[in-house]
Parts: C-alpha cells; sequence; structure tokens
C-alpha cells in the first residue's frame, strides 16, 4: 500500500499533467452564450435573392425613383407647385419604403417577423407606387415648364412606374400561386383525415378497444 506522502505526489503529478493538457487543447471552457458571441453574425446577404427577378426589380425600383427625387429637387423655380410637391412626396416615399423591403429581403430579416404577410405588403408597396407614380408623372407632365429637370423627372416618374406595374403583376401572380398551393394542402390534409377515420370505423377491433 501507498503511504500518504505517495499519494500526495501522485495527486500532484495529476493535477499538472490535467493543466498542462487544458493548457495545450485549443478547445477552452467559456461561459459567454453563443448569441452573445455571434453579434451580427446572423445577418446574411442572400444573394439568390438579388440575384432573382423580385431582386433585380426591386433594385430598378430603388435606382429609380431616387433618380426622378434628384431630378425634381434640382427644380428651383415651380408656379403652380402643388405637381412639382406631389412628385416629390411619390418619389420620396417609394424610395423609402421600398429601400427598406429590399433590405429586409435582402438581408433575410422578414422571416424573423413571421407576424407580417410580407409578400401582402409588398404587394401593397408596389400597387400604390404604380398608381401614385403615374398620377404624379401626369400632373407634372401637364403643369411643367418644358425644363431639363422636369421633363427628366417625368420620364423617371414613367420608368419607375413601369418597373412597378411589373412588379404588381410578379407579386399578384406569385400570390395567387400560394394560395393555391396552401389551399391544395389543406384540401390534402383533409381527404387524409376523413380517409383515416374511415379506417378507423371498418376496424371493429379497434373500435372495441376504444371502448
Amino acid at each position: 500500500m501507498r503511504n500518504g506522502e505517495d499519494l500526495e505526489g501522485f495527486d500532484g503529478e495529476a493535477s499538472s499533467t490535467s493543466m498542462i493538457s487544458g493548457a495545450s487543447s485549443p478547445y477552452q471552457p467559456t461561459t459567454e452564450p453563443v448569441s452573445q458571441r455571434r453579434g451580427l453574425g446572423g445577418l446574411r446577404c442572400d444573394l439568390d435573392y438579388l440575384r432573382g427577378t423580385f431582386g433585380r426589380i426591386k433594385l430598378a425600383e430603388v435606382v429609380l425613383a431616387l433618380i426622378a427625387f434628384i431630378c425634381i429637387e434640382t427644380i428651383m423655380e415651380c408656379s403652380p407647385c402643388e405637381g412639382l410637391y406631389f412628385f416629390e412626396f411619390v418619389s420620396c416615399s417609394a424610395l423609402v419604403v421600398t429601400g427598406v423591403l429590399l433590405l429586409m429581403f435582402s438581408l433575410n430579416l422578414h422571416t424573423r417577423i413571421p407576424q407580417i404577410n410580407w409578400n401582402l405588403t409588398d404587394l401593397v408597396n408596389t400597387g400604390l407606387s404604380t398608381l401614385f407614380f403615374f398620377i404624379a408623372s401626369v400632373v407634372l407632365a401637364a403643369l411643367n415648364h418644358k425644363t431639363g429637370a422636369e421633363i427628366a423627372a417625368v420620364i423617371f416618374g414613367f420608368l419607375a412606374m413601369a418597373v412597378y406595374a411589373v412588379n404588381t403583376y410578379l407579386a399578384i401572380k406569385k400570390w395567387r400561386m400560394n394560395s393555391r398551393q396552401q389551399n391544395s394542402r389543406q384540401t390534402s390534409d383533409y381527404i387524409r383525415a376523413r380517409t383515416e377515420s374511415r379506417e378507423v370505423d371498418h376496424r371493429p377491433e379497434i373500435q372495441r378497444l376504444d371502448a
């Protein structure tokens, strides 16, 4: 049997060995939560969306709305000014809302707020932008003074309206497709449930076990 000194020496060697192995190990313990260490690492740019049809349309909408807003801001004199102010409001609003939606979709932030129907939100935005860009461009074309900035604003306003109209059409088409898929899924689930219930009704041994 080992005496006390041998046991103490053995414990000292074991503790020193564990310290050395712990220092050389690359997997060091940590008390920091994983979520805190990640920080903003959860944000990821969805390149597939930006390269897709809706991503490219959103980029075109933002660029055209920005150019239209810049053109209308370069006009120094107006009489009357109601058409200019309305066009300015429409282009600025479309730029801000569409830019926010572009960021939400390209960074997948919309998946973190599932309470909002983002497809319907995008559809409403594109539909209203199409309507208001059409009205603002027609009014500005009727009331302008043939200056270069006004003509450029009208041209980019109609271009933005056309792009928003295409986006509205594609959004409606996508919304209808998703609605049909959801309805067909619900119908198949209902049929499956009815079939299973009928199978249970035709099995007397299951009824006896339940009784």
